[in-house]
């Protein structure tokens, strides 16, 4: 039988493995390279000296990684011919010889801001000056919609955080949200790859964070066409709206007027590719192996788990509860899940902090009751290393965790009421910090169970 410290630890190193497997510099490499006089990229070769730039795009919260992989396989190669602008979170901004690293939000603030407007419009002149001898490298990863805002004319980047929060609260989904997003853009929906219309080729190194992996929807889709339509993200707000809460009236009237106007867009280039290199599958696969290899049977609950967040964490204590007393159960168990369920924030005026991870640790706790966790871990965590508005990527939960809260008489209810789990978890030692790990594929979470 494990310790319960040794179970915690296994916990967090699986967790971690996962994490690695993505690493955003390492999926960046493996489709990347210089073989003599060629540039390869995912399987497509270009000559060197029939190119006279390669210009590197993107956003995203693996940005700085990605571009650090570029930088380091292309700039010896290219010099000066290699230049670029990528949007990432401030504290992700890094120095870089050609390619500049621009701070379009404030870390663990999800929204759009003027500094990301400002970014998008440089990329958009950069991909707008590419022609035929020019090959533009888009790096687009998780956290690319809020970092690449540029409003339709007619509708203000305050309209947009507007209707962004306005969904948010009301626990709109990702796909939702881009679906909204992109309408509202000029640069999401294929917005980019348009722009970039007269580059010899363009192509996309994609890091997925949205179940399912749909490429119109990572990042609100810059270089895929997508035929969204003023009516559909209409009906998205219509579905959202409640007595009490409605959408930006900006917003609805701009997509009114929109939807009963004629809007061809200018036709979608042939020579783009979209190559998907990084998912959440990849991570729960790592996390697999690395419970494995710790002695851990290892059960896996799939990739795309969705649904509420408080909810999830109550389903999934439950099924370690039930593998705890299970007759013929193989102990220890590892049991894992990907995916990334919402939260409901509930109306107060009270401060509160904290990310559907940790929500879903401690609706967990809550629910543990007087039987207690003996014998099980249970971590979930962002692996971008940033759960909600705060700096830790998630929470983790044990019974040294229940009795530290018990000690201290914490009311676990008191807190998940309006959803502040951090200082909660802050209290009773069960944050997951990790820094920003710049790669995001959704969340990870990681259930072990052993003989009490």
């Amino acid at each position: 039988m494990k310790s319960a410290a040794a179970l915690r630890d296994d916990a967090i190193a699986i967790w971690k493995a996962g994490v690695t497997a993505v690493d955003s510099a390492r999926l960046v490499r493996e489709h990347l390279a210089i073989r003599g006089e060629k540039i390869i990229v995912a399987g497509e070769s270009f000559d060197l000296k029939d190119l006279n730039r390669v210009i590197i795009v993107g956003a995203g919260k693996a940005g700085a990684g990605m571009s650090a992989a570029v930088e380091d396989v292309l700039e010896p190669a290219l010099g000066d011919r290699l230049t670029g602008w990528v949007n990432v979170p401030e504290d992700c901004v890094q120095p870089r010889k050609r390619i500049h690293l621009h701070a379009a939000r404030p870390a663990g603030v999800n929204e759009p801001t003027e500094e990301g407007v400002a970014g998008a419009k440089e990329i958009l002149k950069l991909v707008r000056d590419a022609g035929e001898r020019d090959l533009v490298l888009v790096l687009v990863s998780g956290g690319g919609s809020a970092l690449l805002p540029a409003p339709v004319p007619g509708i203000s980047l305050a309209d947009k955080q507007d209707v962004t929060r306005y969904l948010a609260a009301a626990g709109a989904p990702i796909e939702e949200l881009n679906l909204v997003r992109r309408t509202l853009s000029e640069i999401k929906g294929g917005g980019l790859a348009r722009a970039a219309a007269g580059a010899r080729a363009v192509i996309s190194l994609i890091i997925s964070d949205v179940i399912g992996d749909p490429l119109d929807v990572i990042a609100s889709g810059p270089t895929v066409e997508t035929h969204d339509s003023p009516q559909a993200a209409l009906r998205v707000l219509e579905k959202r709206s409640s007595s009490g809460t409605q959408p930006p009236r900006a917003v609805v009237e701009w997509l009114t007027k929109a939807g009963s106007q004629s809007n061809e867009r200018s036709s979608f280039p042939q020579q783009v590719q979209n190559v998907l290199i990084g998912t959440n599958e990849v991570a729960l696969n790592a996390a697999a192996t690395e419970a494995t290899t710790r002695g851990y049977h290892v059960l896996s609950n799939g990739c795309n788990n969705a649904g509420d967040a408080a909810e999830t964490g109550i389903t999934l204590l439950n099924q370690l509860r039930a593998l705890r007393t299970a007759e013929h159960a193989e102990l220890p168990v590892c049991v894992l899940s990907g995916g990334e369920p919402t939260v409901m924030l509930a109306a107060t005026d009270q401060p509160r902090r904290g990310g559907r991870n940790q929500e879903l640790v401690l609706a967990a706790l809550e629910a543990s009751g007087k039987e207690g966790l003996e014998g099980i871990v249970l971590l979930s965590g962002g692996t971008d290393g940033e759960d909600g508005p705060t700096d830790a990527a998630g929470g983790f939960i044990d019974e040294a965790i229940l009795q530290n809260a018990r000690a201290k008489g914490l009311d676990v209810r008191e807190y998940l009421e309006i959803n502040n789990s951090y200082p909660f978890l802050e209290a009773v030692g069960g944050l997951l910090k990790t820094g920003p790990t710049h790669t995001n594929v959704m969340d990870l979470r990681v259930g072990l169970v052993d003989t009490p």
